[in-house]
Order: structure tokens, then C-alpha cells, then sequence
């Protein structure tokens, strides 16, 4: 098991000593960015989530259970080695690896299991907020990262292809004929953790809206809510296709990091919209509490240097 990025006094003020989960006055929260689907973007908004609540003064941890991909890790790994060498300072997560080389034992789930369960439980005694990051697939591991969730977030990309991964569409009528396997995954997840009196919410985010095609985005919307209603997923504030989302990679840097203090050259810093769909998708997660109207702002009275103040 490898422990990366242990949060400096400056960022995030004295380590605490680990605490047993049982032993603490409160759970840590886990979160869960899952979609059995590859490119959805759940890398990039594990990322967001991380980032964000960490400036916001939370202890995070992150797992990244992606085991042939790592693109979270790999981020974070960009992240500890472009902060020094840019000389400017931000706040770090906690990452707990399974091994040095994930894929190793991407074909090992027996293996895979164990250290994910030591790295959950490491992870609960040390933080906060608990951020996972699974495969764009079916894996033992990414059903017990599931079943651990408090809370599981599936972005999806503004297409019917997306949506065929939480429920088949009837070609003709386009009416819903059935949920997918995926769903049948979340859904017994929150039927094991009532039986132990522990909740599961899930909230589904259009990813990557464009401003075109209306009429597909109408009909899948009607598809989203007639689905939400059948299985019980909370429909989450629509996330723009933004340059600013998947430019930060090479930095390890988010959205959530960019000001005037902090930003990598020609790189652009996010619009007052950008900041603003960010804390509504945060609000909506249950993440944060907005002050009144600071959700709908009125954009004409936005400050030039509206990207000054960290999302």
C-alpha cells in the first residue's frame, strides 16, 4: 500500500493522528464516481470533487480503483511534480494506492479486494471525504467501491449511447424498456446497506453539453426523468464541454485550482459560468450549502478578473 500526498500544515493546517472509523464522532463520507462506461469523464470530475472540498477545508482521500488506467493517479501524480517545480502551493489529497503498479493486479480480484478494503478503511481514519474513482466496467472491486458508497455520482455524456448504460431505450417508441446492469449494481448496493440502516443517494450529471442539438437533448432528458422516477437517481445540473475541464491534465490541476495566483501559461482563467456550475453541481452533491442567490448570479455584473477567487 502506497500513501502519496500527505497534507502540508499550510494547506490544510496540523496532521491529525488516524483515528479508527469506529472510533471517530462522525463517518467520513465516501463518494463514488462510477459509470460502467469509459469516457464519460469520471476521472476528470472525481478530480473537481476532490479539489474543490479540499479548498474548502476538508480532509480528502482519494483511491483511484481504475487499475489498468490510473488517469486520477496519474493526474495527481502530474499534480506533485508541476506544483514545486511552478514554485506555488496548493492543497494535496491524500492518495491511497493499492500497489506500485495497479495493473498487476487489475487480473487478481481476490488481491485486488484485500488491499482495497485496507485502503478504504486507511482512508476513513484519515479524512473527511472519501473519493473513488472506478473502471469504465464490470469489476469486483468497482461493485465493492459501490457498496461502500454514501453517495454515487455517474456523469454521463449528452447522448443516448450514454444512456444505454443505465437503461435500453425501445428503437420505435423511445420509451424505456428496462434498466441496465449497471443500475441493477446500485440498486443492490442501497438494498444490502438498508439492511444495515445505511442510505445510498445517487445523482446522475449530463457531461459535456454542447449548445446544439436540441431535440435530442429534450428526448433524452424526458428519458432521464422517466428513469430517475423507476429507479430512484436524483438528476444533477448540466456540466458544459469547457476547455478549462480537460486542459488541466499535464498540471495536475482543476478548474477548482485556477486564479490569477495559480495558473499554468496559456491557460485561460474559468468564467464566472464556470465557477458557478461548479458549485451548483457541489450544492446539488450535498458537498456544500450555497449562500442565497449565489447560484444564479447575473453574469452582467460579473468583475473582469471574475477567476480571481478559487471555485
Amino acid at each position: 500500500m502506497s500513501i502519496f500526498g500527505a497534507p502540508t500544515r499550510s494547506a490544510l493546517g496540523p496532521r491529525r493522528h488516524r483515528v479508527a472509523p469506529g472510533q471517530r464522532r462522525y463517518r467520513a463520507r465516501i463518494v463514488v464516481v462510477g459509470n460502467e462506461k469509459g469516457g464519460a469523464g469520471k476521472s476528470t470530475l472525481a478530480a473537481l470533487i476532490a479539489v474543490s472540498m479540499l479548498y474548502r477545508g476538508q480532509r480528502v482521500a482519494v483511491i483511484d480503483l481504475d487499475l489498468r488506467q490510473q488517469s486520477l493517479s496519474r493526474l495527481l501524480e502530474n499534480r506533485r511534480r508541476w506544483l514545486p517545480a511552478a514554485g506555488v502551493e496548493a492543497p494535496m489529497p491524500l492518495e491511497y494506492k493499492l500497489v506500485d503498479d495497479p495493473a498487476s493486479i487489475a487480473d487478481d480480484p481476490e488481491m485486488s479486494l484485500r488491499l482495497f478494503e485496507e485502503a478504504i478503511d486507511m482512508a476513513m481514519g484519515d479524512a473527511d471525504l472519501v473519493v473513488i474513482d472506478t473502471p469504465g466496467g464490470d469489476t469486483p472491486v468497482s461493485r465493492a467501491a459501490h457498496l461502500q458508497a454514501d453517495l454515487i455520482v455517474t456523469p454521463m455524456n449528452d447522448s443516448f449511447v450514454d444512456f444505454d448504460v443505465l437503461g435500453t431505450i425501445d428503437p420505435v417508441t423511445l420509451r424505456l424498456m428496462r434498466h441496465s446492469h449497471y443500475a441493477d449494481t446500485i440498486l443492490h448496493a442501497r438494498a444490502v446497506r438498508a439492511q444495515h440502516n445505511r442510505s445510498l443517494d445517487w445523482v446522475v450529471l449530463r457531461n459535456r453539453l454542447s449548445g446544439a442539438d436540441t431535440n435530442n437533448r429534450e428526448r433524452l432528458g424526458a428519458a432521464l426523468k422517466s428513469l430517475s422516477t423507476e429507479i430512484g437517481f436524483r438528476i444533477g445540473p448540466s456540466m458544459r464541454e469547457r476547455v478549462a475541464y480537460r486542459e488541466m491534465f499535464p498540471f495536475g490541476l482543476t478548474l477548482a485550482d485556477l486564479s490569477s495566483k495559480l495558473r499554468p501559461d496559456n491557460v485561460a482563467g474559468p468564467k464566472l459560468a464556470a465557477r458557478e456550475e461548479v458549485n451548483a453541481m457541489l450544492a446539488t452533491l450535498g458537498l456544500i450549502v450555497l449562500a442565497s442567490g449565489e447560484g444564479a448570479k447575473k453574469r452582467s455584473g460579473a468583475a473582469p478578473e471574475a477567476y480571481d477567487e478559487h471555485v
